[in-house]
């Protein structure tokens, strides 16, 4: 094997390494961040969600949110939930958005 072969394979192998590019899914995400206070099926009655007085997530006001509300919300925080921007990507937070959807119906 060459010098450079070697080289070449350790260089993709660190860099998968330092960048894993399998992104959490969305319902990971969820159950990760979300789920302590909107539950696991979205109904906001855990302990935590009562306390906040966490909105289900299939209440009339949330379904009619658009996704960019969701995701503003999740961003920057509303009402009594933190925001999650320094916490999540763009992308978890957009995969939990379209997860969060499923709960919906």
């Amino acid at each position: 094997m060459s010098n450079s072969f070697v080289r070449i394979v350790l260089a993709v192998g660190v860099s998968c390494i330092a960048f894993p590019t399998h992104a959490q899914s969305g319902a990971d995400t969820y159950k990760a961040k979300c789920q302590m206070c909107h539950a696991a099926d979205g109904s906001g009655s855990t302990p935590a969600g009562k306390a906040m007085k966490a909105l289900p997530l299939n209440s009339p006001d949330l379904i009619k949110a658009s996704d960019a509300d969701l995701i503003a919300a999740t961003t920057n925080g509303k009402g009594k939930m933190p925001a999650y921007k320094t916490k999540l990507t763009a992308a978890q937070i957009q995969e939990t958005v379209t997860y969060i959807r499923t709960l919906q119906k």
